[in-house]
């Protein structure tokens, strides 16, 4: 049995981590409810201009310039990994990286395959592996749409100008604090919309069909992937939340079981010292 000593000092430790978790957990369950709140007042907007752009795309014929639907051989593809600049939270980032390998090795197998990673985790493992074209993790420091913009800019512009013949997002989408869903989206070319809805009926479009095209989807685009990472921001807070809260219930348990174990020591050493004080009277006495 260890010296009370040892049992104190590590007493000691896991109530330093317990306060750290707590401490952590709190400041996660703060910031998650404001990244809540921004993710489900932007998924009805960004579903419907979705939608839309998806019906007015695939109801134009080829010739009319729509180069953010040509569909081409694949050769080129570029993942887009959506993770987190910090750990403890989980399997948060290890279960985006999983999926993104996963598409890698069988969707994509043979195709020549590069990432762009959003999040300083998906970089630093998915690096020593594919080849990492560019890395945006600051874009967590200030998270706006004109930052995320840019970048949905770079995607397509590498989109048009034929560098990459198909570009996917891979990220978690949030459901509640404790479940993440990871999703793989297909960014470009734009999914023609599944189903039997017709938008050349009998809408009158003004501006013409192809200028409201050329305008609305570089703008869908950009809500897509910033609908994409605010989804992550929010499932990386309630993660973090969720991990935190099981450390600090185990460093709790744990430091229960070291507080009973140091009492019993404390019990059988000054049991054992009585014992001595006995004997030793005793002895005197004979």
């Amino acid at each position: 049995m260890a010296n009370l000593k040892e049992i104190r000092n590590r007493i000691a430790s896991v109530s330093s981590t317990m306060q750290i978790t707590s401490a952590m957990k709190m400041v996660s369950a703060a910031k998650l409810k404001k990244a809540q709140d921004a993710i489900t007042a932007m998924r009805p907007y960004s579903d419907k201009l979705s939608e839309l752009l998806q019906g007015l795309s695939s109801s134009m014929e080829a010739e009319s310039g729509n180069q953010y639907s040509e569909v081409r051989e694949i050769n080129k593809v570029l993942v887009v990994v959506v993770t987190s600049n910090r750990g403890l939270c989980g399997a948060f980032n290890t279960n985006v990286i999983k999926q993104s390998t996963a598409l890698i090795g069988g969707k994509y197998a043979g195709k020549e395959v590069d990432i762009m990673a959003i999040g300083k985790k998906g970089d630093d493992i998915l690096g020593k592996k594919y080849n990492v074209i560019a890395n945006h993790s600051d874009i967590f420091d200030d998270l706006t749409f004109d930052n995320v913009a840019a970048i949905a800019e770079d995607l397509m512009k590498l989109f048009t100008d034929g560098t990459y013949d198909k570009i996917e997002i891979v990220y978690n989408k949030f459901k509640n604090a404790a479940t993440q869903i990871v999703m793989t989206e297909q960014f470009l070319p734009i999914v023609p919309m599944e189903g039997e809805a017709d938008l050349n009926g009998d809408y009158l479009f003004e501006p013409s069909k192809v200028e409201i095209i050329e305008q609305l989807i570089p703008k869908s685009l950009k809500t897509q992937l910033y609908k994409g990472i605010r989804d992550s921001f929010a499932s990386e807070h309630g993660a973090r939340m969720t991990a935190m809260h099981k450390a600090t219930d185990n460093a709790t348990e744990l430091r229960d079981q070291l507080k009973l174990t140091y009492n019993k020591a404390r019990q059988a050493a000054i049991t054992n010292e009585i014992l001595e004080i006995v004997g030793g009277a005793e002895a005197l006495n004979n």
